[in-house]
């Protein structure tokens, strides 16, 4: 489950944090509040346990996860399963909570979950299909606090698409000799030499969307900054990734916490200011 590893909570949550808060033009009920965030952690768990699940027969061929529970033999596949059973069953008595045009949104996030393990045995956009799933949250978040679906949503899904595939592509950097070892695809082989310059405008796409939702969703002077500051983050995660060294690819994929914190403080203050 990873739990000692907590990046990819921060990753999912984020998102989830800007879309309450939208939605819920800063005041979401603390009871959808509590089951968002609870449900981040189990389904991430989930999301980990089903990947090993679906790599463990690889995954010891990679440097990075050669290490892992089923790939070193410590669990069992019969173990794995009972994990991310017991997890999905967690997920879902925390939905049945909301309202049920966010229980239906909930099985296309455990369809995408369940899936992405699998897609890069097919094709090399594994990372696109990781950002739809990661992203999931934004429509159910705003589905269970206004019962329906605005513009807003729409834009503020692309943007964390566009952020997932930027920062799975530098993730997938660090595993790129083994993966093409073992046949097994991602953006940063079919990017090629055009990686760097291709998580650049992904992440320059990122923040066009997310200035598209400041402007429609009418957030003010903070946002803006935050989105300033992301900025000057990307440019940072550009000087990490300039030599395609394993371990700064890695720090900057780790780095985008601070992108997603950044924004989160941003939304909350403005309407913070707003009261």
């Amino acid at each position: 489950m990873r739990m000692d590893k907590p990046i990819g909570i921060y990753l999912l949550l984020w998102p989830c944090v800007w879309a309450l808060w939208i939605a819920a033009q800063g005041t979401p009920p603390l009871l959808i509040l509590l089951v968002f965030i609870a449900g981040t952690i189990v389904m991430r768990a989930a999301g980990c346990v089903i990947n090993d699940i679906a790599d463990r027969n690889i995954d010891g061929a990679v440097k990075r996860t050669m290490q892992r529970p089923l790939a070193s033999k410590e669990l069992s596949t019969k173990q794995a399963l009972g994990c991310f059973l017991g997890l999905a069953l967690c997920a879902l008595l925390l939905v049945l909570t909301l309202n049920w045009q966010t229980v239906l949104l909930a099985f296309g996030g455990l369809a995408l979950t369940v899936s992405y393990p699998f897609m890069k045995r097919y094709t090399h956009l594994p990372q696109v299909v990781l950002g739809a799933a990661f992203g999931w949250s934004i429509p159910m978040a705003f589905m269970a606090i206004n019962q329906q679906l605005s513009e807003v949503v729409w834009y503020l899904y692309a943007a964390n698409l566009c952020w997932t595939v930027a920062y799975d592509t530098e993730y997938a950097m660090v595993d790129r000799d083994d993966d093409l070892k073992i046949g097994v695809k991602s953006t940063a082989i079919l990017f090629a030499q055009f990686d760097k310059a291709i998580i650049f405008i992904l992440q320059m796409m990122t923040l066009v969307l997310l200035a598209r939702v400041t402007y429609l969703a009418n957030l003010s002077w903070p946002v803006w900054l935050a989105l300033a500051l992301c900025f000057q983050l990307f440019l940072y995660q550009q000087y990490l990734i300039k030599d395609r060294l394993r371990d700064q690819c890695f720090q900057a994929f780790l780095h985008n916490h601070w992108v997603g914190l950044s924004m989160a403080v941003g939304i909350i203050t403005h309407y913070l200011l707003q009261v």
